[in-house]
């Protein structure tokens, strides 16, 4: 016999609730959101960080006029 998937995570979500109770299941998914949350926000700060420090490092290679002086 062979389930669909959309069945067998319902079957899941029932047997998860039966275990640990709605209020257990609600503080881990509370709890799952915010770490996606911070790895979000971890993503973008490192990203931000790493155009900032390769801005800081880019060479300024316009050519000196020395004939102008």
């Amino acid at each position: 016999m062979h389930l669909g998937s959309p069945l067998q995570l319902l079957l899941i979500a029932i047997v998860v609730l039966v275990l640990f109770g709605r209020g257990k299941v609600a503080g881990l998914m509370g709890e799952f959101g915010k770490g996606i949350t911070a790895f979000k926000k971890g993503i973008k700060e490192g990203s931000e960080e790493a155009e900032q420090q390769a801005a800081a490092e880019a060479k300024d290679v316009t050519p000196l006029d020395k004939d102008k002086a």
